[in-house]
């Protein structure tokens, strides 16, 4: 058919939707020279008319056409509601397995929606005439053959970065000017949720935008008119003659407004021209974390995590696990409706619809009061990642039991499933924001209206304090949850005290002495305080990101009491992960309390068993003892203690110094220093004080430059730990291994291994 004769024909056609629909796109196939859905796929598998179940609302199917991996198509009268129809193609997306493509028409107008997950959405409208045009029937052709061809440029992530970083000039700009940190994150937060609320509708005609724009003449003008819509916003109001919603949820909590001068305006408003509809907020949190907190601003060109990786967490504890349960009661429910449909005995009929109507609601009620706890949130992108997960399954849910006959079924999982805690104040108000923007997007981009009055809930189950010990030095209860996701904080044993203070590692050391070892790192507090909330009947199942050395020494302990108490039934042993904006290697751990084994997966693969050092071999090699041939044969290295590393510069310049005042030279007491990473990597160059094992604080003191450097650097601290050995002999190692020398002696070399690298490698020393 040529494209004037298509254009003619439907010019003035007025049959109904019904009526029209095959034909109209019967013709529109015939005029782009493609096959239509029976003539390519007659058993209607992967291109079909009306596909999927009878709705229980009216009509035959979820989409008047669909073809797998291109589009879902539906229709509406001439001169119908095309955003009705779009809002139907959205609620059925996921059950048309998200195409790429959503496209609404009439006979006059044909309107193309993108659909991919990860790119800014896009529209594209098609009248009649216009396809007369070679380059516009192109553009429809492309849906038909080539729909990549329409995927928008700019994903969702470039467009997140553009926004972050016009917003961190903002935040830059007022603390130079001397506001406080905290006031200022608040403020910015309320700048960007406002353009994100006006781009979803929920703020009318544009409502911050144009008060940007009257405010460039007059920047002055600017706090009394952002007052005005933040006063609006926290319980609802107007503003001039023009009604505001009632937002508030915590960022709305007064009106307070920082001044901006007329620069700052002009950047805001460049800001507002963003389709901020399409922000991320997976990856939202942590780039605006980084603008807002003074401490992290180094971090700003740096790479993040984003909701794929999450997701290798979040698929195994959350999303199989309630998949599998649905799946079990959707095998219980179909029988059930048949028996509804073709039993003779009305009775019977209605004793089994109301049976399996129930076995659904019961379902639905277990998602609703299934709680996700993240005890180290951060801005909040597992727990947007969870939410979406839950309410992506309460979706599916509600479309297979329609599938089945029984009521359509709406959205009621929100964000009071998902708990977090987080010690800093700007990522935890972060977190609350990330929350409520993937809330309100998910709702609208699966065709449902968010919750008003107010729109922002209260997220007081995002709390902003520490998860490892209360401001009394009392160890704190976390919320009940059925699931523990999250990446807590790495920081290696020797690093506590530089980084958490002395008295705060030494009330860590007391709380959970015989539950977490004292050399571990910071992270193996919370796989120790999720085992325990498991096996305490708190907590189904947990999965936590971790440092990568969790499979090897003081470290892997942790882990032999989840397997001990249970099992690791999901671990990637080794995988690139982003933290505090650097690329490391880490582990991602899940354990539950289950015996079974049947289900093991490990680097994404099935296996018959997970090894606490992540390995799948039948040889638990973790439970190996010390062969009796190698006692006095193999040692641990010597064990610092405390900062007696120096630069080799350092050593030199003291080597060259003249005797001390006991007729000694430095070199008595100074000696090349290796560890794990100078094997495995370049060597450092580093020397270390070893005053040995048997020399005596006097006698120590007498070599001056060395020991002076250990009153400055080690004793103090050695002083705190409140641990005797520690103190009593604060001027030697911790653990200087005798033993080890006596068995080196004279050796010309010996061999050595460092226990936590990837791989096992051995190497000769001189």
């Amino acid at each position: 058919m040529k494209p004037q004769d298509f254009i003619t024909k439907w010019r003035n056609v007025e049959l109904t939707e019904r009526s029209a629909s095959q034909s109209h796109f019967i013709d529109l196939c015939r005029m782009l020279d493609e096959p239509g859905p029976t003539d390519a796929d007659p058993t209607g598998e992967w291109y079909a008319f009306e596909k999927g179940a009878m709705k229980t609302g009216g009509g035959d199917g979820w989409a008047d056409v669909w073809k797998r991996g291109h589009f879902a198509w539906e229709y509406k009268r001439t001169g119908g509601d095309l955003d009705k129809a779009y809002v139907q193609l959205q609620r059925y997306a996921i059950a048309l397995e998200q195409p790429p493509l959503l496209i609404v028409a009439d006979t006059q107008r044909i309107r193309i929606h993108t659909n991919w997950t990860n790119s800014v959405q896009q529209t594209t409208e098609l009248q009649l005439d216009e396809l007369a045009d070679e380059r516009r029937r192109r553009v429809l052709k492309w849906a038909f053959t080539e729909p990549d061809q329409l995927k928008p440029g700019k994903t969702r992530q470039q467009l997140t970065e553009e926004a972050a970083e016009k917003f961190v000039w903002l935040a830059q700009k007022l603390r130079e000017r001397g506001y406080e940190a905290h006031a200022v994150a608040h403020f910015v937060n309320r700048m960007v949720f406002c353009m994100f609320a006006e781009d979803v509708g929920l703020l009318p005609r544009q409502m911050f935008r144009r008060m940007l724009e009257e405010s460039q003449n007059d920047a002055t003008a600017f706090v009394d008119n952002a007052k005005a819509l933040f006063g609006a916003m926290r319980a609802g109001g107007r503003v001039g003659f023009e009604r505001v919603e009632w937002f508030n949820g915590g960022i709305f909590d007064d009106d307070m407004v920082l001044p901006l001068q007329k620069q700052d305006l002009k950047e805001a408003l460049a800001a507002a021209q963003l389709d901020w509809s399409n922000i991320d907020p997976s990856i939202m949190g942590t780039l605006f974390e980084r603008g807002l907190d003074p401490d992290k601003r180094g971090q700003l060109g740096a790479h993040y995590t984003d909701a794929e990786k999450i997701e290798l967490i979040v698929r195994p504890v959350i999303i199989e696990p309630l998949t599998a349960e649905w799946a079990a009661i959707k095998d219980k429910i179909a029988p059930l409706m048949e028996r509804s449909r073709t039993h003779r005995d009305k009775a019977q009929q209605t004793r089994a619809f109301n049976e399996a109507q129930k076995l659904h609601r019961d379902f639905i009620e277990r998602l609703k009061s299934f709680r996700v706890l993240d005890p180290a949130c951060g801005s909040g992108n597992f727990l947007y990642v969870a939410l979406r997960a839950l309410k992506d399954i309460e979706h599916r849910t509600n479309l297979d039991a329609e599938a089945l006959g029984l009521p359509r079924g709406f959205p009621t999982v929100g964000p009071e499933c998902v708990k977090g805690i987080e010690i800093n104040a700007f990522a935890a108000e972060l977190a609350r924001v990330s929350v409520w923007i993937g809330e309100i997007q998910w709702m609208q981009r699966n065709g449902f209206d968010v919750s008003r009055s107010p729109i922002l809930k209260s997220l007081d189950n995002i709390a902003c304090r520490s998860a490892l010990l209360n401001s009394d030095g009392s160890e704190p209860e976390w919320p009940a949850a059925d699931v523990i996701v999250g990446n807590p904080p790495f920081l290696g044993g020797k690093l506590l005290r530089a980084s958490l203070g002395d008295a705060t590692v030494n009330q860590m050391f007391v709380v959970y002495d015989g539950r977490v070892p004292a050399e571990a790192d910071l992270v193996c507090y919370w796989f120790a305080k999720a085992r325990e909330a498991i096996d305490a009947g708190r907590t189904e199942r947990a999965g936590l990101v971790s440092t990568n050395s969790i499979r090897g020494g003081a470290n892997r302990e942790v882990l032999e009491d989840i397997e001990e108490a249970g099992r690791i039934f999901n671990a990637w042993s080794d995988e690139p992960w982003v933290v505090e904006g650097a690329a490391v290697r880490v582990s991602l751990v899940c354990f539950d309390a289950e015996d079974r084994t049947d289900d093991l997966f490990l680097n994404g693969h099935p296996v018959p068993q997970i090894n606490p050092d992540l390995t799948s071999s039948e040889t638990n090699l973790t439970k190996a003892a010390r062969l009796k041939e190698n006692v006095g044969v193999a040692f641990m290295g010597d064990t610092k203690g405390g900062a007696f590393d120096i630069s080799g510069e350092q050593a030199r310049s003291w080597l060259e110094l003249p005797r001390n005042p006991n007729g000694r030279f430095n070199s008595d007491v100074l000696r090349p220093w290796i560890n794990g990473m100078d094997i495995t990597r370049r060597p450092a160059g580093k020397w270390i004080i070893d005053f040995g094992w048997t020399m005596t604080e006097v006698d120590s003191a007498l070599y001056e430059a060395p020991f002076s450097h250990a009153l400055l650097e080690v004793r103090d601290r050695r002083r705190k730990t409140q641990r005797e050995e520690y103190t009593r002999f604060w001027w030697r190692h911790t653990r200087p291994r005798p033993d080890m020398w006596s068995a080196i002696g004279t050796s010309s070399r010996y061999i050595v291994t460092p226990t936590l690298s990837k791989h096992r490698l051995f190497t000769w020393c001189y």
